[in-house]
């Protein structure tokens, strides 16, 4: 919610004074700005500029962290990947000798490590 209060501060004060003809002239001089209002425009512009500046480079430094953190996670995924599916080629290869006593076994220390599990963290 404050990332969007202050973007809204910032668009408040980068577009304050602009309407949709340009920036505003004063009254008294309607047709023609002096020098002075000149370069206090051309200040403000420049300060718009800068603080546009700012803004998409902090954007570039968290899309460039957040691309580091999703590739990090991606590649833990893929060493998961691996992991579950050489467990997985075990699981396939204990399931196909279809040894009654080996299956028994293995149900019951899988019964056994949900129940330590279970009750360590209750």
């Amino acid at each position: 919610m404050n990332a969007r209060r202050d973007y809204r501060n910032n668009k408040v004060a980068l577009f304050d004074g602009i309407e949709e003809g340009g920036i505003r002239a004063s009254s008294s001089y309607s047709h023609e700005i002096d020098e002075q209002d000149n370069e206090r425009a051309a200040e403000e512009l420049q300060d718009r500029v800068n603080l546009l500046k700012r803004l998409s480079g902090d954007i570039h430094e968290e899309v460039e962290s957040h691309n580091h953190m999703l590739d990090r996670m991606g590649n833990d995924m893929d060493s998961s990947r691996g992991m579950l599916s050489g467990t997985m080629d075990r699981f396939k290869t204990v399931f196909e000798t279809k040894s009654s006593q080996r299956m028994f076994t293995l149900v019951a220390s899988f019964l056994v490590v949900f129940l330590v599990i279970y009750y360590l963290t209750r």
